[in-house]
């Protein structure tokens, strides 16, 4: 099988609990895909119900189990002088929507909510994502699409 790009709309969330006591909240979310980690901007002052509008990028290599194809979402807030605060984390399944792009070119989860728990499985709030997976073709493909023009001239 190829390889492809799964791209993540972070949207933003909803009734997030605050976990500072003076001011409010600024959320930010760790966004992990297998090895792949990325950042969300943070957003200052917007409490339990934050808004990114943001999209990040994933490399995927041929899919292996189904196990492996979950995209972890970690809520965290922002401390200056402590260490930042957990707020919740929230797990999508995308081996279907890998599945699907692999069989079609693309693959799609329009973006909708998905409930943020804590460590004991305590519902914290919800957060919307949605999720595109675009397969890549491999070079032997492309020049195969050529209509054998390049294997013409070979003797």
């Amino acid at each position: 099988m190829g390889k492809g790009i799964l791209e993540v709309q972070l949207i933003d969330a909803k009734g997030l609990a605050d976990t500072d006591f003076l001011d409010d909240a600024d959320p930010y979310v760790l966004i992990q895909y297998r090895t792949q980690e990325r950042k969300s901007s943070i957003c200052r002052g917007q409490g339990s119900n934050p808004s990114w509008n943001e999209t990040f990028k994933f490399v995927v290599h041929s899919p292996s189990g189904e196990h492996q194809h979950k995209l972890i979402l970690k809520l965290m807030d922002h401390d200056t002088f402590t260490a930042d605060d957990f707020m919740g984390e929230a797990t999508i399944n995308v081996a279907d929507v890998i599945a699907l792009g692999m069989e079609n070119g693309i693959g799609e989860l329009r973006p909708c909510k998905h409930r943020v728990v804590l460590a004991d499985g305590t519902y914290c709030g919800e957060i919307r994502v949605g999720v595109k997976f675009t397969t890549e073709m491999k070079e032997e493909e492309e020049e195969e699409e050529l209509g054998g023009w390049k294997h013409s001239f070979r003797s």
